[in-house]
């Protein structure tokens, strides 16, 4: 691939991604459709309860201790979370805790 393909392909991608963000504030400019707020209020819970699936989907937690730094490390996301309601601090405080336990405990 050239530069001039290379630049083309990232100028592109970053039209179409311009594109998706503009779109919904162009076509709801003057009333949000009730079905979207509902979409708006549903996906966050959906989208996490996707990812925490996603996160557990190949792991074999009972076996050995495969899945203890898994379920620390998602404990320690949880309390950080119910206590400093950050989601910055929640997401860093479980991946450091998960990172250390995996490279210093569960060799």
């Amino acid at each position: 691939m050239t530069t001039m393909q290379a630049a083309i392909m990232i100028g592109l991608a970053a039209l179409a991604t311009q594109i998706t963000r503009w779109t919904p504030f162009l076509l709801f400019r003057k009333r949000t459709p009730q079905v979207i707020r509902y979409l708006g209020t549903l996906l966050p819970s959906a989208i996490w309860g996707m990812l925490v699936v996603y996160c557990f989907r190949n792991g074999p937690l009972v076996e050995g201790s495969s899945g203890v730094p898994e379920i620390i490390a998602s404990a320690v996301t949880l309390g950080l979370q119910a206590w400093r309601r950050n989601m910055a601090v929640s997401i860093a405080g479980g991946t450091l805790c998960y990172m250390a336990l995996v490279q210093f405990i569960f060799r």
